[in-house]
Order: structure tokens, then C-alpha cells, then sequence
């Protein structure tokens, strides 16, 4: 019989549904009861708790853990926001481990079939003090070079892959659509655009622009395993003090230069960007080699990882913020 996904964030923490759900992974374990830590609420629900067992435990079997899913009271309108953790879901059930990548330990996963809503259970790496960075986190041009590391392997061990399960198809266009002109628009007249110069701050420019780059992907080759989200929020640094990438909502297959050029624009300020840029495009060219991948040309690299839109994106908006920090 499967294990229902739960609904609610009391059904996770229930020592009988655990031991079936940890148990998949660890048979004949028993959770004898869970202690709850912090939660975190946002769109999605990060919840830390630690476990205590019954009778012998094996080695590797893990204490403290997280959970994210979208516990949300799904009859306010929120309900489609639940389907956003499918992606997550399924990534950390069928490649995380052979990514290659640094990323959070999966001990389950599982998407509900009816509702889509996805869940997923983690290592807690807080204990094991890491440190999880935000949008604006400083972050140095030797720090672009360890993720972009990361970013190759990721690249490189799915290059040419057909990847055509629905649920890694792109999404650049559906999340334009979703978020619109109008929350553009705010973004930039709000305080997240402050600090943006007028002759930049043009959201039907961005829209336009986002636009022609989302008509590329679909047919652009060769395609790989895009994290799809690849701003500097969405990593931790290990406690040894590694870049790990973390928050796999927007995993896709795709064109390599959606993640690099994303990266690029959003880590460093503009100076520092024009100053390493070359360096670190050839650093990551260089780790894709070391994969067994036959790397674009220099210049072909170096025209496709400009492509994001003209103007100011969403990447360059973070940096203009660095300017600040």
C-alpha cells in the first residue's frame, strides 16, 4: 500500500506516518516521537524537527530533519500553489544522487497524484552548521567560480539528454505569464526597484525581452538538467564552506546558458561582473571538459551566456542592489 503524501504539516510530524515514510529507506525502524524546531512559512513551508527512535538505530539513520511542502489552507485561493512542488519532488526522487551535484540529502519524496502537491524530506544541515544564503548575500567572483562548478557537473552529466518528462519542460514563458506586467511593474515602482536608474526601469521592455529568450528554449540543443533558478538565495554553503544548490522548484531540461548567464548577472555587481566574466565562463567551460563534454566554441559561449533579456532582468536588478551592499 503507498504512503498517503500529506496534506498538513501535523500529518508529517506524526510518529506513525514517519516510520512508514522513513521506513522506505530504513526498514524496521520505529519513530517514537518528534520534537518540532522552526518553520518557516512563505508561499512553500520549510519545517525543521528532530526524530528519537525506538530500540537500536542503524547507522546513517538520520535525527534531524526538514520537510518542505505547501501546507497552506489550500480554501483561500492558494491551492495552485501546491503543484509548484512537484518539480522539487520529483527531482530529489529520481536525481538528486545521480546529479552529481552538492545539494540537501533526500531520505523521501513523493508527489500526490490527485492534487500534484509535492513534499520532501531532508537533512536538516543547519545542525551541521551550514549557512543558507538570500538574494543578496555577498558573494565574490571565487564564489561564482565554486558554483559555476557545480552548475558544469550538473550540465555536463545530462548533456544531450532527451529529458521529455512533462514535468522538466520549460517554464520561463508559464512564469512570465503568471507573474504579468503588472507585478513588473510593482516590482519596480516598490522597494525591491529601488535604486533601479529610470533609464532601465521599463517593464514592457523586460516583458518583451523575457519573451524572445523563452522562445528559444524549447528548441534550443543540446539540452541538459537546468536548476532553473540559479540566483544565489537558491544555495547553501556546507559547513565545510561549499556552495550546495538547493530549491529545485524550477528544474528543467534545457540550454546550459539559462543557468551560467543567470548566475553571472545576478551574484556580482555590474563592475565586478564585466571584470570576471571572461575568467569565469572559461573556468566553467573548462569544468564541462573535464566531464567528457566537447564545450561550445568560445564565441558561441560567449554569445549565448549573454543571452537574458536587454534592459534590466530580474538578474540585474539583484545587482544593482549590490551596488547597496
Amino acid at each position: 500500500m503507498s504512503l498517503t503524501v500529506p496534506d498538513r504539516l501535523e500529518e508529517v510530524l506524526d510518529p506513525a506516518w514517519l516510520t512508514r515514510a522513513l521506513g522506505q529507506r530504513f526498514p524496521g525502524i520505529t519513530v517514537a516521537s518528534v520534537d518540532p524546531g522552526p518553520v518557516v512559512s512563505r508561499v512553500s513551508t520549510n519545517a525543521r524537527f528532530r526524530v528519537r527512535y525506538e530500540g537500536n538505530v542503524p547507522s546513517g539513520v538520520p535525527s534531524d530533519l526538514c520537510v518542505k511542502g505547501y501546507f497552506a489552507d489550500w480554501s483561500d485561493g492558494t491551492a495552485a500553489s501546491r503543484t509548484a512542488g512537484l518539480p522539487e519532488a520529483m527531482f530529489y526522487r529520481h536525481l538528486a544522487r545521480t546529479s552529481g551535484v552538492r545539494t540537501l540529502e533526500c531520505f523521501w519524496a513523493d508527489v500526490d497524484p490527485v492534487t500534484q502537491h509535492g513534499v520532501v524530506i531532508t537533512a536538516d544541515v543547519a545542525t551541521k552548521s551550514a549557512t543558507f544564503l538570500d538574494a543578496l548575500s555577498p558573494y565574490t567572483a571565487d564564489q561564482v567560480a565554486e558554483s559555476l562548478e557545480q552548475y558544469a557537473i550538473l550540465h555536463g552529466r545530462t548533456w544531450g539528454s532527451r529529458l521529455d518528462e512533462p514535468w522538466l519542460g520549460p517554464r520561463l514563458e508559464s512564469t512570465m505569464r503568471a507573474r504579468g506586467l503588472p507585478e513588473i511593474r510593482g516590482n519596480f515602482e516598490g522597494p525591491i526597484g529601488a535604486g533601479v536608474p529610470e533609464s532601465v526601469r521599463d517593464a514592457e521592455h523586460l516583458w518583451e525581452s523575457v519573451g524572445r529568450l523563452a522562445a528559444l528554449l524549447p528548441t534550443s540543443e543540446p539540452r541538459c538538467l537546468l536548476h532553473g533558478d540559479a540566483h544565489v538565495g537558491n544555495l547553501y554553503r556546507d559547513g565545510t564552506g561549499h556552495p550546495c544548490l538547493v530549491d529545485w522548484q524550477l528544474v528543467q531540461g534545457g540550454p546550459w546558458y539559462l543557468d551560467v548567464g543567470y548566475h553571472l548577472g545576478c551574484t556580482l555587481s555590474p563592475e565586478e561582473r564585466r571584470r570576471t566574466e571572461s575568467d569565469l565562463l572559461a573556468h566553467y567551460l573548462d569544468r564541462l571538459c573535464s566531464e567528457g563534454i566537447d564545450p561550445p566554441s568560445w564565441d558561441d559561449a560567449r554569445r549565448q551566456s549573454r543571452r537574458r533579456p536587454r534592459g534590466l532582468c530580474g538578474a540585474d536588478l539583484l545587482s544593482q542592489h549590490r551596488r547597496r551592499v
